[in-house]
């Protein structure tokens, strides 16, 4: 098989010696790895050593005349499979998450179109800071990985939270991530997100709150591991910045359920992450409802479809079929139910929490699976809730 292709990226810590064992492992185990030195990493080791190892060109200049006459800073992010950045000092970390490119290691992160892993290494007070905290919230948000660093006596000599993640730690999270992309590969997933809203009349309507933030971070997930991704969603908040294999843009629950309908044939994995309206307006008026016509205007409700029943229990159900639902009490009854009413393999069940979780880049909740077994997260990134559930989303398919 053609070796994959790690593009490493060391920036200035002291923990740039480990960078080294990591290339070491790398190699050893089949992996090509080619490597950016930012101006701070040259402190610690030099690009001749890091070539020695590599067994490639190390690059540490973004102005450089022969690099970049063939777009260095572009190919090196397009022709690698994987971005890895150990260490990544505080600085880096606040470049990228702040959309710097002012040298070749910063400006390969803002224009890749790669899965970035990135593990942190630093003095426990530069991690702790409010500034370093605020930017790991921003990369976690934009989708990259973040390997905590770890607890132990730092090279300052002081105790604490910063030491780079161990190098098999490392080396697993880039082996996951191949493994993921096996899995997935040439996969089918069709995803709902975002709400549906039901129209009163030309002008006012009832409806779900949802961002769409988690059904995205899902897609994006299933997308970089390599899977074909279609995207059937209701109102959302903002754009989806990455490659699918087709986007169906509805406003009614019956829209999203005809468009599921339509594209349910073939589908390997169904991820139902939409908020549904419940109902439907009856009585909808073709024109505005005007105050001064009449007193209190009265509704009437009908249900609309339940399109997660439906692909739940129909002739063309998917392999995997994977509901979500958002909840103010009751977490696991309600999973419970959700999952035997609707015979999903799935049900991931959010903390409402006073409404704070639409629009937030965090949720809490509990996940259960089919064999009734439950996996509380409590307040973590949309993101990792993605990857928690591609893992159990592997384990069904094995």
């Amino acid at each position: 098989m053609t070796p994959k292709k790690i593009l490493l990226i060391i920036t200035g810590s002291v923990a740039c010696y480990k960078s080294l064992e990591l290339i070491r492992l790398l190699r050893k185990n089949n992996y090509e790895v080619n490597c950016v030195l930012s101006k701070g990493a040259k402190e610690f080791i030099t690009p001749l050593l890091v070539s020695s190892l590599s067994g490639t060109k190390t690059y540490d200049e973004l102005f450089n005349n022969d690099d970049e006459v063939q777009m260095g800073h572009i190919n090196l992010s397009r022709a690698n499979d994987l971005i890895v950045v150990a260490p990544a000092s505080a600085d880096f970390i606040a470049k990228i998450a702040n959309g710097y490119g002012d040298d070749l290691a910063s400006a390969s992160i803002l224009a890749s179109n790669k899965k970035i892993i990135i593990a942190p290494a630093m003095n426990e007070k530069m991690w702790n800071n409010l500034a370093t905290q605020e930017n790991i919230c921003k990369i976690e948000k934009i989708g990259h990985q973040i390997i905590e660093p770890q607890r132990d006596l730092l090279a300052c000599g002081e105790e604490g939270v910063g030491k780079m993640a161990d190098i098999e730690k490392i080396y697993e999270n880039i082996l996951q991530y191949f493994q993921n992309k096996a899995e997935f590969n040439n996969k089918n997933i069709l995803i709902t997100l975002g709400g549906t809203i039901e129209m009163i009349d030309p002008v006012r309507f009832i409806g779900n709150k949802s961002s769409g933030k988690q059904g995205m971070a899902i897609a994006k997930y299933f997308q970089e591991a390599g899977a074909n991704v279609k995207i059937i969603a209701g109102n959302i908040s903002q754009k989806i910045n990455f490659p699918i294999k087709a986007l169906f843009n509805v406003r009614t629950a019956q829209e999203m359920f005809e468009e599921v309908k339509s594209n349910l044939s073939e589908v390997d994995i169904f991820i139902s992450c939409s908020a549904v309206s419940d109902y439907k307006i009856k009585n909808y008026s073709e024109h505005k409802i005007k105050k001064s016509q009449q007193g209190e205007p009265i509704l009437y409700l009908e249900q609309n479809p339940d399109i997660l029943q439906y692909v739940g229990t129909c002739t063309q159900r998917p392999k995997i079929v994977v509901g979500f639902c958002a909840e103010s009490e009751n977490l696991a009854e309600n999973a419970k139910q959700k999952l035997l009413n609707k015979n999903c393999d799935i049900v991931v069940a959010n903390h409402i929490d006073n409404g704070k979780i639409f629009g937030s880049d965090f949720t809490s909740g509990t996940i259960l699976q089919k064999d009734l077994k439950f996996y509380d997260f409590e307040n973590i990134s949309k993101n990792k809730l993605a990857e928690n559930l591609a893992k159990l989303v592997i384990k069904l398919l094995k």
